[in-house]
């Protein structure tokens, strides 16, 4: 009998690439090029989180711990943002995740089945799409415009739903747009989403890193009686601590509980010693988020100064995050063609706004978490680059 059985899963074979890799791996033939692609804090790990880390390791805190984190961590999760949200979180709506891209498997893999309809904006972090096309979901894409100032809105969400929706998928502060969702799109997609039945998952990595006048407000603030969402949460952005894997998603019970299922079957558990270095940056002080975050705002300063005299640039203020999302659309090249003609005619690399989706065609990602000295390196090389047009 003749074996038709695919040698690899049409879901591997098809999984959609992310250009942001694509380009990060192009970069490396470039060894001196500035790089404003990753985005990562340039900051170390504050010295009381590893301290705490280290003390850890010195405990032999290195063994299998509980699925779901230890409970300190837990509760130490749960103080917080029962703190910040005025709602009731207890340690039972915690669960920690190698990671905020864990936290969006758990998220989508409980609430979302073979054949369901997940609805993303567009642009967004590219890894949305592939995480709902390993579950056999499909991604309903909402663009997001430069004349809404880069802004969810809940009108087009409601456009988007379907009897097939299961969930809604929201980014505030959004990588890689830099903006705040209006406390008034969230209330009404929360309303959407009782009525339709859906969740909200909402992937929230960025919600200390705001400017200015700036407010951000999570979908779990609000309503103290809306339980239909999910909330993504890391370590990683506030308090430069991206090696070390450490995310969590915070929702209702019911939600939360099959995840610690899941956990044993994938990793079984995030390192005991990491665990404790998280609970040392929630109990610590956290004037070393307040300095981090002040610093990207200088850069952010740097950064609009720079671009927008650029013949055929411009930039709208970011609101939050350390990222910049600059209109090339004048330039009249492909962002994915500007992206490459920059690195190997003036060695600089960016992320090209198609990597994020097709509505961020026209556009690049540039990162300002990095030094000042590196942002005017790099607008040096995009003022060359229109120069030479």
């Amino acid at each position: 009998m003749t074996n038709t059985h695919p040698r690899i899963s049409p879901m591997a074979a098809t999984y959609p690439a992310s250009s942001i890799r694509k380009m990060f791996n192009l970069a490396l033939d470039f060894p001196d090029a500035v790089k404003l692609t990753v985005g990562e804090p340039d900051f170390n790990t504050p010295e009381h989180i590893k301290a705490a880390g280290i003390r850890g390791i010195e405990h032999d805190n290195t063994r299998y711990v509980a699925n779901a984190g230890i409970p300190e961590l837990r509760a130490a999760i749960a103080r917080k943002y029962s703190g910040r949200w005025n709602r009731g979180v207890g340690p039972e709506n915690v669960m920690v995740s190698f990671g905020a891209m864990e936290a969006l498997t758990f998220a989508l893999d409980v609430t979302v089945s073979p054949g369901d309809e997940v609805i993303i904006p567009d642009p967004s972090f590219p890894n949305y799409m592939g995480q709902v096309h390993r579950l056999g979901g499909s991604p309903v894409s909402v663009p997001v415009t430069e004349d809404n100032d880069f802004k969810l809105r809940a009108e087009d969400v409601r456009a988007a739903i379907t009897d097939r929706t299961a969930a809604v998928l929201i980014n505030s502060p959004s990588n890689p747009l830099g903006s705040v969702m209006d406390q008034a799109d969230l209330e009404q997609i929360a309303d959407l989403a009782e009525e339709h039945g859906f969740t909200v998952i909402s992937d929230e990595v960025y919600d200390e890193m705001v400017f200015d006048d700036a407010v951000f407000t999570s979908i779990a603030e609000v309503r103290p009686d809306f339980d239909r969402y999910l909330a993504i949460g890391s370590f990683s952005k506030t308090y430069a601590m991206t090696g070390w894997r450490c995310g969590f998603v915070i929702g209702s019970e019911d939600f939360i509980a099959p995840m610690a299922l899941l956990q044993e079957g994938l990793t079984s558990s995030l390192p005991g010693f990491v665990q404790e270095a998280a609970v040392a940056a929630i109990d610590g002080p956290q004037d070393v988020v307040a300095s981090m975050v002040a610093s990207y705002a200088e850069r952010r300063e740097l950064m609009v100064e720079r671009i927008n005299p650029i013949d055929g640039l411009s930039l709208l203020r970011p609101a939050a995050t350390f990222y910049a999302w600059v209109n090339v659309k004048d330039w009249g090249l492909n962002s994915w063609d500007l992206a490459t003609q920059l690195l190997e005619k003036h060695n600089l690399a960016t992320i090209p706004g198609s990597a994020f989706g097709p509505a961020g065609e026209g556009y690049l990602r540039l990162t300002f978490a990095v030094s000042p000295e590196t942002i005017n390196t790099a607008c040096d090389r995009l003022e060359a680059f229109a120069a030479d047009r």
